[in-house]
């Protein structure tokens, strides 16, 4: 029997882990991605002797990534060695005061309590119920494919639903177990990670807690990148056609289905089944002709919110800080007063809240000359103004609030370099430069993300962080899966 061929646009971590399911159960995989490199925002900088991970810099469920090389027969410690970090995030604040946050449930809720007044019993309720959160999600969202509307309509589906908050936000719900407002500031930052606010996105997003929390932050050992390489490598082992350096141009439609995929070298490339990897709300617009998309015109696209995007230093330096740790956050004054600049009056906020990674300091044989910060402040999705950033102006602003932190960085710099919003769309295809696709600050964003399939036409799949799951590399890393079963079993 002829084998099933399956084209896949972009190699982003869902791109890869359908690609390693699929060759693996007998597919014939061509794989296409545009840059370079596979991984997606998952990829490498390099300063002089210093190396930088781009994103994400957070890793949270490892057990995803090696399940793609389990379930295709190989051990994945023979992969990528995966470091939990004991004290993942240093927290600190415009007070003066610092919480470090780990797994370690005694030593976190002692540090509370000098922040809340009942912080043993508060922390303790807390956990419990984003605990909760966690395995609802966890067991039917996150492994469920939503490919049309009759999806949606699962009685089950429905009371879980209900049952993860999605009237609450997440500012109220933390408001329901703490009181000191950095503490409430630091548990909100986690609507960043979706790339929405806290004082509009839904309380289900409390379980992004959970994983930091309760199941850990780890590293991999030589740069998070190593994931997509060991991917990439496993893909390779198992026949995988891959083209980097290569674009679709567009994808031929027939009979409401895709046909071929015409890549930039001219080629054509026939397919039986196609998997979109990429920004949905840019990619899919700009490969098939709205004429074969009347269920997502441009206006259907233009209708959704962008998340956050970001500004990103990448700094070398001569010394080793002796503040610093692999990763911390230093916040704003009002929170509530950034989320607004950036979400309504859409700029850069005048007090940013800045967080660095510092890798080196679990890896030193990444940076060896000194540490290599990764520094990141959330911006504003690109809008149609025409007035520039003025980056330099901006990236003086971060260093001069890292100095009133007692972070000094400019005198030991060796090398430094600006990664803005639009340099994130470009390299990444990304719309408006939004990190993770639609945000969630709309409860039908939140919950009723781009479905994994074409309406209109029969063969067309949808991966990554712009479609469900959702954002951050895990939750890719399962869309992948997910549809590379739908179309095992589809196909028997």
């Amino acid at each position: 029997m002829k084998k099933k061929v399956v084209g896949i646009v972009g190699g982003g971590l869902g791109g890869l882990a359908s690609a390693v399911l699929l060759a693996y159960h007998g597919f014939e995989v061509h794989l296409v991605e545009k840059n370079q490199h596979l991984g997606g925002k998952m990829m490498r900088h390099q300063l002089g002797r210093a190396q930088f991970d781009f994103g994400p810099n957070t890793i949270t469920m490892p057990d995803v990534f090696k399940s793609i090389f389990k379930e295709t027969g190989v051990n994945p410690d023979d992969y990528l060695e995966f470091i939990q970090l004991k004290t993942h995030t240093r927290n600190h604040f415009t007070n003066g005061t610092t919480l470090d946050l780990s797994t370690d449930v005694s030593e976190v809720s002692s540090q509370l309590t000098s922040f809340e007044p009942d912080a043993r019993s508060c922390y303790s309720n807390y956990l419990t119920e984003i605990k909760r959160l966690y395995g609802l999600s966890e067991r039917y969202f996150f492994h469920r494919t939503f490919t049309s509307w009759t999806d949606y309509l699962s009685p089950e589906l429905a009371r879980a639903l209900i049952q993860v908050r999605p009237h609450q936000t997440l500012d109220s719900f933390h408001r329901k177990y703490f009181t000191n407002e950095q503490v409430i500031q630091m548990f909100n930052r986690y609507a960043t990670y979706i790339g929405s606010s806290p004082y509009v996105a839904p309380a289900t997003f409390a379980m992004i807690a959970y994983l930091e929390l309760i199941e850990g932050v780890y590293y991999v050992k030589g740069g998070n990148p190593v994931i997509a390489e060991a991917l990439t490598t496993r893909a390779v082992e198992l026949g995988v056609n891959i083209k980097k350096d290569t674009e679709v141009n567009h994808l031929e439609v027939k009979d409401s289905r895709v046909t071929a995929m015409a890549l930039s070298t001219d080629e054509m490339i026939d397919v039986d089944e196609v998997i979109m990897n990429g920004d949905l709300l840019s990619v899919y617009p700009s490969l098939v002709k709205e004429k074969y998309r009347p269920s997502f015109k441009d206006r259907k696209r233009d209708s959704y919110e962008p998340s956050i995007s970001a500004l990103v230093l990448l700094v070398s330096l001569n010394k080793r800080l002796d503040s610093l740790i692999h990763h911390q956050v230093y916040f704003s004054e009002s929170y509530e007063k950034e989320f607004n600049e950036l979400f309504t009056k859409k700029q850069l906020p005048k007090d940013p809240t800045v967080y660095i990674c510092n890798s080196s300091y679990t890896d030193p044989a990444v940076s060896p000359d000194g540490d290599n910060l990764f520094i990141l402040v959330n911006a504003p999705a690109i809008t149609n103004e025409k007035d520039p950033l003025d980056l330099e102006t901006y990236k003086e602003v971060i260093y001069d609030k890292l100095e009133a932190f007692g972070v000094e960085i400019r005198p030991y710099i060796l090398e430094e370099k600006i990664i803005e919003p639009n340099w994130i769309a470009s390299t990444f295809n990304a719309y408006r430069g939004a990190l993770y696709g639609p945000a969630s600050n709309k409860r039908k964003d939140a919950y009723l993300r781009p479905a994994n399939k074409a309406k209109d036409l029969s063969n067309l799949y949808f991966v990554g962080g712009s479609t469900h799951p959702g954002g951050g590399s895990p939750m890719v890393t399962l869309s992948g899966k997910n549809i590379a079963k739908v179309l095992i079993d589809k196909h028997g």
